[in-house]
């Protein structure tokens, strides 16, 4: 299995060699030359196997020869033992053909667990063998820079630095990144929004000459081992619900496009989902994209699912890709004008994104009343990122009779003062996180200012 750029200009890799490089060097990102497909009897052979089964049986081709099976399978083992439910991702009904899929029962209460515990397991194993080190630089708007140092923290192979916008996360996942005390990782608290972090990690990604000097890593959604891990649990929750015998539709809470891309993935190795439903807060790019056909930049406005306040989808230039056909000129010519502010999709290119995927918004009170009516209803306690699914979620219900499942994408107790002024609730973390959160917080503020990230981190890097 080889690897490609979306922009066609950087060398085709190995599947290790793409995971530990994350960004290709043309700027664009890599995919799979190919997707394995599955026949419709070995996806329903999949339904009630365990989730570590699954995985290995879905990820298997993608690895190629990069890690034999027996060592592939023990990875998977490793990345999931921490997760505190059996089940890895369990369903759960919400009302008449609408169900919840609970990605958030790994370390740090969130879906980017799936994926970090195994890159992080990954990455160890694969720089272990070649005896190397590598730095990783993350940028998070709150629950991947949590998942990456709790999936990196301690690891002998890697300093990883996480860029986070101050004040512009919770209290619980700041202090997911702030409390570890393990020497090789560090949180800096940057002046500006998760665009403004995600834009520094482009930029030193771009510097060549640092990147390789500091051998730079990236383990943010732009990375493909990301995204295969998150295909997984698509396959899990559909054939629970009777696929391939029916068809299913997702709603994922979507910020920077990795979850809801994964779903792609597994429709195209031949998972029946009928629809991929964007649902977005108030920093709409992705769903004013699909209703206008222009994809253009605005501002960050702060919200209650600070997750999902972006304005750049970095993942989004990985649809394009197939939008355009495998165009990888068209869709550098696109990434290009998006640096002046924006650019307008081809009809035929807008047609296709639009067959693939619907989309929908939640206004701040809009989420605060579905977590509200949700807890009234249900029973069910869910965080801000899962309440903007489940609304937009409900406004397609009636659009076929396939099952609906909304992606719950973190645990309630991350966001407990937005869930408490909805329910009168205030959602207990578990015991293990609270007792951690007694610690002293550890971090670095940092200017947006490229030379001095990166004097920093050439500073404070193990050598």
């Amino acid at each position: 299995m080889r690897y490609i750029s979306t922009r066609g200009k950087a060398p085709a890799l190995g599947f290790e060699e793409a995971m530990l490089s994350g960004l290709a060097r043309d700027g664009g990102l890599y995919l799979p030359e190919t997707i394995p497909t599955l026949a419709a009897g070995e996806i329903a052979a999949l339904a009630g196997r365990p989730y570590e089964e699954v995985a290995l049986a879905l990820m298997r081709p993608f690895v190629g020869e990069s890690f034999s099976e027996a060592e592939f399978k023990a990875i998977i083992a490793r990345a999931y033992a921490g997760f505190g439910h059996a089940a890895r991702a369990p369903l759960v009904q919400l009302e008449a053909n609408h169900f919840l899929l609970e990605l958030f029962h790994g370390p740090t209460l969130a879906f980017k667990d799936f994926a970090m515990q195994l890159i992080g397991q990954l990455f160890q194993a694969a720089l272990a063998r070649r005896g190397e080190r590598v730095t990783i630089v993350g940028a998070t708007s709150g629950d991947t820079g949590s998942a990456a140092i709790e999936a990196f923290k301690g690891l002998d192979n890697v300093d990883v630095f996480i860029l986070f916008p101050e004040g512009r996360v919770s209290d619980v996942q700041r202090k997911q990144m702030t409390t570890p005390g393990e020497a090789n990782v560090h949180a800096l608290a940057v002046e500006g929004d998760f665009d403004t972090c995600q834009a520094l990690l482009k930029d030193m990604f771009n510097d060549f000459a640092f990147r390789d000097e500091v051998r730079l890593a990236g383990v943010n959604s732009i990375n493909w081992a990301r995204v295969l891990a998150q295909v997984v649990y698509y396959f899990t929750a559909a054939t629970s619900l009777g696929a391939p015998g029916r068809a299913v539709r997702f709603t994922v809470p979507t910020g920077n496009f990795g979850d809801i891309f994964a779903g792609l993935i597994a429709q195209k190795m031949g998972l029946p989902v009928e629809k991929l439903i964007i649902a977005t807060n108030q920093n709409d790019i992705l769903h004013r994209t699909l209703e206008t056909g222009a994809y253009r930049r605005g501002e960050v406005v702060p919200s209650i699912s600070p997750s999902m306040d972006i304005q750049v989808s970095s993942n989004f230039e990985r649809a394009l890709y197939y939008a355009y056909e495998g165009d990888c000129a068209a869709v550098a010519a696109q990434m290009g004008a998006l640096a002046e502010g924006g650019f307008t999709i081809s009809q035929g290119a807008i047609d296709w994104l639009r067959a693939h995927f619907a989309s929908g918004r939640a206004s701040e009170e809009e989420t605060m009343a579905t977590i509200r009516a949700t807890y009234a209803t249900s029973g069910e306690v869910i965080c801000p990122h899962t309440a903007v699914g489940v609304k937009v979620a409900r406004a397609h219900l009636g659009a076929s009779g396939a099952p609906m499942i909304t992606l719950a994408t973190a645990h309630p107790a991350k966001f407990p003062d937005a869930v408490e002024e909805a329910t009168g609730i205030r959602p207990a973390l578990p015991a293990r996180l609270a007792r951690q959160f007694e610690a002293e917080e550890r971090q670095t503020p940092v200017a947006a200012d490229l030379a001095a990230l990166e004097a920093l981190i050439r500073e404070r890097r193990a050598r």
